[in-house]
C-alpha cells in the first residue's frame, strides 16, 4: 500500500480547524467533504463548536476514538504545527495543510514550516502543503472533494498537479465546461514534503491514471534524479503520458555572462531540457494542456507524420493544413484505390484528394464513409474531421457517424465541431466516448501533432552507449595549475590542451610575443596561418579586431600581428596580454557551438546549436542536462532547426554527425570530472564531412571564483 493512499483514498478524515461560519475555509472544506458524498468517515474538529453541518465536533482529534488516515489542517502557522504534533500522536497516516502564511511569506512562517516538514519526516507521515487548494478525488469509491472548491469534477483518466491553489479553482471551472473528467486532482503549494516527482511515482501505478497534467512553478530537487525516474514512467511499455505548463518562461531575468552559453542559458531553456529529456511534453497555455490532455487520454497514437482532413467547408480545411505542417505533420497522399472509393460516396464538385471537401451539405452518411475510406489508406495514420454547422448539418448524427467508425480503427480521429449552440449535442457525445474535440481546427490540428510528438518520444531508438577515454588527471592537472595562481580564465593554448584530454581535435598552435616569434612560428607551422589575440581580458575576439586568417606568407603574418596588437589596446588598453597564438589554418566546416554554463539550481547546462557569428542572432540552441549520454545528445542535434544544414541539403554530403555526438558526450563527462568549470564555449566548432571528424578553432573556459 502507498503512502499517498491515505491522502487520496482515505477511509476517515479528521477536519481540524473546522468552521461553523459559511464562507471560512474551514467551513466550507467540511462542507465540500460531506455534500461530495465522501463514502469514508469524516470528524469535524473545533475545541469551540459542538456541531458542524449536523456532524458531532470534537474538541481534539486525541478525543477520535476511530483511527484516522488523514488529518486536513485549516489553521494558521502557530496551531497548525501544534495540530500537527497531535496527529502524529495518533498515528495519523496522512496530513493537509491548507492554511497559509508559511514559507511563502519567510521569517517564523519559513521556521515553523520547517519544522512541520521535519517532525513529519521523521514520523512516516506525508504531508501535502501547506498553502494549498487540497485533494480531490471523484472516483465513486471515494468521491472525495477535500478543497475549498465547490465543485467536483466527474471522474476520467487524468490527474492533475498545481503548485497554484488559485489555478485549480479556475481549472475546475474549465474542466465542467469541456466535460473534462479527473482521476486524482491535488494543489501542492509549498510542497514542503509531496512534491512533483512524488505525485509522478504515485499516478504512474495507478491504474486509473493515464495523463497527468501538471502545472509547475519551480523543480524543488534534482534534476538529474526527475529526468532519470520521469524518463522511465514516459516510456514503453507500462507508460504514462504527462504534460506540464511552467510559469515563468520569460528570460528576462537572464544571468548576464561572458560567453555565448551563458548567455542563452536562461531558466527558461534549462526547463525545456529538464521535459525534453523526460518525455514531458510542454505546453505553453492552459488551453493548450486541456488540448493535448483530450488526445493523448484517447490512447491512439498515429505511426507516421501522415494525416489526412476531411472538412464541409473549404477555409477551416485550409488552416488545418497549414496548421498540421506547422505541427510536424504531412498531409498523405491517397492511393488510386482510395480516391476511386471516394468518388462513389462524394458529389462531383467534392475534392477527392487531401484535405477532402465533403461540400457544405454533407449529411452523417458522407461523412461515415469518407472517414471509413481514408482511414483504411495505407499512408493515413490519422484524420482530422472539420464540421461547420450548415442549415442541412446533423451534427449529432455526423458525431455518432464518427464514433461508429472510430472504434474499428486504432488510428487517432480528432474532430473540431466549430461553433457552440448548432453543434453542442454532437460535442457532449463525442466527448463522453473519449473522441478529441475542439472548437477550431487549428486547436485539434496542434493536439494531432503533440499525440505524434508523443508516438516519436515513444518509439525512440535507444542505441548502445560511446565507450571514450579520456586524460582526466591531465586536464586536472591544467586547471588546478590557474587555481593556484589565482586565474579564473583559461587561455586557448591551455584551454585547448584540456579538449584534447577530452578526445577533442586542436589546430596545431603556438604562442607569440613578438612579430619575430610570429613569423617564424608560422614558418613552421607552414602557411596559411590563423592569429588570434590571446587575453583574459579580451573573450570576444573577433569583436576586438583580435582575429586574422588566410595569412599566407612572413610580411602578411609579421604585419598581423602588429595590427592584432593594436587593434587589443584600442579595444580595451587595460588588457593585460599574454601574446597572439599562431594557428595552421584548416579546412573550414560546417560551423556549431558547444558550450556549458553552471546553473545555480540544476548545476552544468551542455548546449548545442548553429555557431560562428550567427549564434546570438538565431538563437538556434538546445540544451541538455545530466544524465546525458549517446541517445539525449543524438536527439539534441535533431531538435535544432538548423539540422538539415549538418544532414546534408541540396545535394551537399552530411557532416560528421556522430563526431559531434562524442564531442557532447565527452563534454559532459569534461564538467561532471570538473566541476569547477563555469562557463565553456567552443565556438565555432568545424564539422567536417561525415567521416572528417571535427576541430576546435576557439575556445574560452571560465572558472568559478575562488570561496572568500
Amino acid at each position: 500500500m502507498d503512502k499517498l493512499d491515505a491522502i487520496f483514498a482515505p477511509e476517515s478524515i479528521a477536519v481540524i480547524g473546522a468552521s461553523t461560519t459559511k464562507g471560512k475555509v474551514g467551513h466550507d472544506i467540511f462542507a465540500n467533504i460531506l455534500y461530495g458524498g465522501y463514502q469514508g468517515t469524516l470528524f469535524p474538529v473545533n475545541p469551540k463548536a459542538r456541531s458542524i453541518l449536523s456532524v458531532k465536533c470534537y474538541k481534539d482529534i486525541s478525543n477520535i476514538e476511530d483511527p484516522i488516515d488523514l488529518g486536513m489542517i485549516i489553521l494558521p502557522p502557530k496551531r497548525a504545527l501544534e495540530a500537527v504534533k497531535g496527529c502524529i500522536e495518533k498515528e495519523v497516516k496522512g496530513i493537509v495543510i491548507v492554511s497559509a502564511g508559511f514559507k511563502e511569506v519567510g521569517g517564523e512562517g519559513a521556521r515553523i514550516e520547517n519544522e512541520i516538514a521535519a517532525l513529519c519526516k521523521e514520523a512516516g507521515v506525508r504531508l501535502v502543503g501547506p498553502n494549498c487548494l487540497g485533494v480531490i478525488n471523484p472516483s465513486p469509491d471515494v468521491s472525495l472533494n477535500a478543497s475549498f472548491s465547490a465543485r467536483m469534477p466527474k471522474p476520467g483518466h487524468v490527474s492533475f498537479i498545481s503548485q497554484s491553489g488559485a489555478l485549480c479553482t479556475a481549472v475546475l471551472d474549465f474542466a465542467q465546461d469541456r466535460g473534462f473528467g479527473f482521476s486524482k486532482f491535488v494543489s501542492i503549494g509549498n510542497k514542503a514534503d509531496v512534491d512533483e516527482l512524488d505525485l509522478l511515482r504515485y499516478y504512474h501505478k495507478d491504474p486509473e491514471t493515464e495523463v497527468v497534467m501538471m502545472y509547475m512553478e519551480e523543480l524543488g530537487r534534482s534534476s538529474e534524479e526527475f529526468i532519470s525516474e520521469v524518463r522511465q514512467m514516459t516510456s514503453y511499455p507500462d507508460f504514462t503520458s504527462v504534460l506540464a505548463i511552467k510559469s515563468g518562461s520569460s528570460d528576462a531575468g537572464a544571468r548576464a555572462a561572458a560567453s555565448h552559453t551563458g548567455s542563452l542559458a536562461g531558466s527558461d531553456a534549462i526547463y525545456d531540457a529538464i521535459f525534453s529529456q523526460s518525455g514531458i511534453l510542454r505546453c505553453r497555455t492552459v488551453n493548450q494542456l486541456f488540448d493535448y490532455a483530450q488526445v493523448f487520454a484517447a490512447k491512439k497514437y498515429p505511426a507516421s507524420d501522415r494525416v489526412a482532413i476531411v472538412t464541409n467547408a473549404g477555409g477551416p480545411g485550409i488552416i488545418a493544413t497549414d496548421m498540421s505542417e506547422q505541427s510536424g505533420l504531412k498531409l498523405a497522399r491517397f492511393s488510386d484505390e482510395t480516391v476511386r472509393e471516394l468518388h462513389k460516396y462524394l458529389p462531383s464538385t467534392a475534392n477527392f484528394h487531401n484535405p477532402v471537401d465533403v461540400i457544405g451539405d454533407a449529411a452523417k452518411d458522407r461523412y461515415e464513409n469518407t472517414l471509413a475510406t481514408v482511414l483504411s489508406d495505407p499512408d493515413v495514420e490519422g484524420v482530422l474531421i472539420i464540421l461547420t454547422p450548415q442549415s442541412m448539418t446533423d451534427a449529432i448524427g455526423t458525431a455518432e457517424a464518427i464514433l461508429n467508425i472510430s472504434k474499428k480503427s486504432d488510428k487517432p480521429v480528432v474532430c473540431c465541431f466549430m461553433g457552440v449552440v448548432d453543434v453542442s449535442d454532437g460535442v457532449k457525445l463525442l466527448q463522453k466516448n473519449n473522441i478529441p474535440v475542439y472548437h477550431f481546427p487549428e486547436s485539434a490540428a496542434r493536439a494531432l501533432g503533440a499525440v505524434r510528438q508523443g508516438r516519436k518520444w515513444l518509439s525512440r531508438r535507444i542505441l548502445p552507449q560511446y565507450d571514450l577515454e579520456y586524460d582526466r588527471e591531465k586536464a586536472e592537472e591544467i586547471i588546478q595549475r590557474y587555481v593556484s595562481e589565482g586565474r579564473t580564465t583559461l587561455g586557448e593554448l591551455d584551454g585547448n590542451r584540456i579538449l584534447e584530454c577530452y578526445g577533442f581535435t586542436a589546430v596545431p598552435m603556438e604562442l607569440a610575443k613578438s612579430r619575430e616569434d610570429a613569423v617564424a612560428i608560422a614558418d613552421r607551422l607552414g602557411y596559411p596561418v590563423v592569429m588570434k589575440i590571446i587575453s583574459s581580458d579580451i573573450l570576444h575576439k573577433t569583436d576586438a579586431g583580435g582575429v586574422q586568417v588566410d595569412l599566407e606568407d612572413a610580411s602578411e603574418a609579421g604585419q598581423a600581428y602588429e595590427q592584432i596588437i593594436e587593434n587589443a589596446r584600442a579595444y580595451n588598453n587595460d588588457a593585460v596580454i599574454d601574446g597572439v597564438v599562431v594557428q595552421k589554418m584548416i579546412s573550414r566546416g560546417r560551423e556549431v557551438i558547444l558550450g556549458v554554463n553552471r546553473d545555480p539550481q540544476f548545476g552544468h547546462a551542455v548546449m548545442f546549436g548553429l555557431g560562428g557569428i550567427f549564434v546570438e542572432v538565431y538563437k538556434d540552441v538546445a540544451f541538455r542536462l545530466a544524465p546525458m549520454g549517446r541517445n539525449v545528445v543524438r536527439r539534441m542535434i535533431k531538435s535544432i532547426k538548423g539540422y538539415p544544414i549538418l544532414a546534408g541539403m541540396r545535394g551537399e554530403k552530411p557532416a560528421d554527425i556522430e563526431a559531434v555526438e562524442k564531442n557532447l558526450v565527452s563534454l559532459r563527462a569534461m564538467v561532471d570530472n570538473h566541476p569547477i568549470i563555469k562557463e565553456l564555449d567552443i565556438n565555432p566548432l568545424f564539422v567536417h564531412d561525415e567521416g572528417g571528424g571535427t576541430t576546435v578553432a576557439d575556445v574560452i573556459i571560465k572558472l568559478e571564483e575562488p570561496e572568500v
